[in-house]
């Protein structure tokens, strides 16, 4: 089956009472029991909802997995997966790795004795001498943000089960449409479900998703007890966003790559990240593990101060946190995204001062590149 067709599968569930072809809300906090002895599926919705549970086993499909998690936020799914470790425990983290993720590693999961080293995971050698005897998992994010650095999926996955790792990928800028890292032997992925899943920045949400009995039962613990689910109306609006997921993506990173490849030859222009490009030193891995480059890019125009005549004078993409949106996102990650790191460990992860970051909506992609080209031509020359 299509991917298309699956996802329209997935989250048109029919109602069992009425035959309604939209998932009911169900805004009920408890659920009565009809039995003193034998409780029903559903207690508490903390616990289990009946809307978020389609919507959960929704992002688990469009995974190619069984068991589906849903959270309040990107963050909220991340956190709670890496709170499946324990004191003592050791992770392998991408060096390009988000901002909030950082932010958790470096200032809370290491005040509870879980350690982790940043390593280049494009460097295998590297990945081999990072493991330690206590090492239990390999934190994948690819395509990174805001670089776009890839990460060869297959390559960690066979270090992993060879030294016996757990292995986690944020697969957030590729969408289960695009890319499936379980399908390459990824153990957890995990999701900002804000970004392409629900796809119109009108909600915030997490999902983490396995194919592992016993992961998912580690995984719906934390969950269960932190407590940081999905909220239900959320979980509707989520499951009407992913409806358009496919053709949502096919528009976006078809757009990014006609983008990029303008970008590439902007004077004003002195690096363009984007694992579509033939030029982009992850390309050749990106098309054997993604259907394409996705629909986020970054450019860099040399310095701050260019990098604000852009942002102030672009019409069409909203300047703004965030991406994934039907309409463009254009973002400043050294002050956004990435504001958590200081001026060092944004040079480590190859985070410039005129790096912009770009999100591909559903316009025409001319229309952003004209935009594009009126605001370059504001830059003073060199």
């Amino acid at each position: 089956m299509h991917d298309w067709t699956k996802i329209i599968k997935a989250t048109t569930v029919a109602d069992k009472e009425t035959g309604a072809v939209n998932t009911p809300i169900q805004l009920s906090s408890t659920f009565n029991q009809s039995d003193f002895d034998h409780f029903g599926e559903f207690d508490y919705s903390r616990s289990g909802n009946p809307t978020r549970k389609v919507a959960e086993e929704a992002v688990a499909t469009l995974e190619g997995a069984k068991y589906g998690f849903l959270y309040s936020t990107g963050m909220a799914a991340i956190s709670s997966v890496l709170l499946t470790f324990s004191q003592g425990d050791h992770l392998i983290v991408s060096k390009f790795v988000y901002g909030g993720t950082f932010r958790i590693l470096e200032q809370v999961l290491n005040r509870f004795g879980i350690d982790h080293t940043f390593v280049d995971l494009t460097d295998l050698d590297a990945v081999r001498a990072a493991i330690q005897p206590n090492t239990k998992a390999i934190y994948i994010e690819t395509p990174s943000n805001p670089v776009l650095s890839v990460t060869d999926i297959p390559a960690i996955v066979a270090i992993a089960k060879e030294k016996g790792l757990l292995t986690i990928a944020d697969n957030t800028f590729m969408s289960p449409v695009l890319q499936k890292p379980i399908s390459l032997g990824v153990d957890i992925v995990v999701h900002s479900a804000t970004k392409f899943l629900a796809g119109h920045s009108d909600i915030v949400a997490g999902a983490a998703i396995t194919d592992n009995k016993e992961l998912a039962d580690r995984i719906y613990f934390i969950q269960n007890a932190v407590g940081a689910t999905l909220g239900v109306t959320d979980a509707w609006l989520l499951l009407r966003g992913i409806k358009t997921l496919g053709i949502r993506m096919q528009q976006s990173s078809s757009a990014a790559l006609k983008i990029a490849t303008w970008l590439e030859q902007q004077p004003q222009v002195t690096r363009v990240c984007f694992p579509g490009l033939k030029s982009n030193p992850g390309y050749e891995i990106q098309k054997r593990q993604a259907v394409n480059g996705g629909a986020v890019l970054s450019f860099d125009v040399g310095s701050e101060d260019n990098a604000r005549i852009v942002a102030e004078n672009t019409k069409i993409p909203e300047f703004s946190v965030s991406l994934g949106g039907v309409e463009s996102i254009l973002s400043y990650p050294p002050k956004m995204s990435h504001a958590e790191l200081d001026a060092a460990e944004q040079a480590k992860s190859g985070i410039t001062p005129g790096l912009l970051r770009f999100s591909c909506g559903i316009e025409d992609p001319d229309d952003l590149i004209a935009d594009l080209k009126q605001a370059l031509a504001l830059i003073p020359e060199a």
